[in-house]
């Protein structure tokens, strides 16, 4: 039986930075399954692992953890790999790893979901989640002109933590043809020995019940 066990459903960018993670590392792990579509995450159960009603959440060793950036935190010293190699570095790592979570990630992730997924259509919202989008794109993109990865010129979880949507084919209108240097980036982390696409790491969530 295996020691980690992740809370994930397939859609989810940030599950997928996870069993990302736990892939890349070689470690063993077994997934519990979310149904996250009929709203197993809104449901007293699932919030009595986590009170914050979100996947992913690992398990192990008695130990509960919840937010991907925190997972990948914990998993890179578990495992030893990917994490920082002295203090500026794991500074570094924050820097972008909240920048992800703020910037990255939350603006693309959100209008993944309402274009890709709910197929909402246009609107101002998803108008300016582009907008948003873009311009955090336009950041990375110009810093790994310059480096093959974020942080110190290897891959780390800060690059497990912006990576984890890009991976998605689904609909968002942002043409990543137009970000050259995240398009090489994204394939060097692909390279990697153990790497798996998305659905093929963690599969679809049941669709919601009419």
């Amino acid at each position: 039986m295996a020691d980690y066990k992740l809370y994930a459903f397939g859609e989810s960018g940030n599950c997928y930075k996870v069993a990302m993670m736990l892939a890349l590392t070689g470690t063993e792990w077994e997934r519990l399954p979310v149904d996250y579509f009929n709203g197993e995450t809104r449901g007293e159960a699932f919030r009595a692992i986590n009170e914050m009603g979100e996947a992913p959440v690992l398990l192990h060793k008695g130990k509960v953890l919840s937010q991907s950036g925190v997972i990948l935190d914990y998993l890179a010293a578990q495992t030893g790999r990917f994490g920082p190699e002295n203090e500026d570095e794991r500074r570094e790592i924050l820097r972008w790893m909240l920048f992800d979570n703020h910037k990255f990630t939350s603006y693309y992730a959100t209008l993944r979901f309402l274009v890709g997924l709910q197929k909402s259509g246009e609107s101002p919202v998803t108008e300016f989640l582009r907008g948003r989008a873009k311009a955090a794109f336009g950041i990375v993109d110009k810093h790994l002109a310059a480096s093959a990865f974020l942080v110190g010129n290897r891959l780390t979880i800060a690059d497990l933590s912006l990576a984890g949507y890009i991976f998605f084919d689904e609909e968002t209108g942002i043409d990543l043809a137009d970000y050259p240097n995240i398009l090489a980036w994204r394939a060097r982390i692909a390279a990697m020995p153990g790497w798996k696409a998305p659905y093929n790491m963690v599969p679809h969530a049941p669709k919601a019940r009419g």
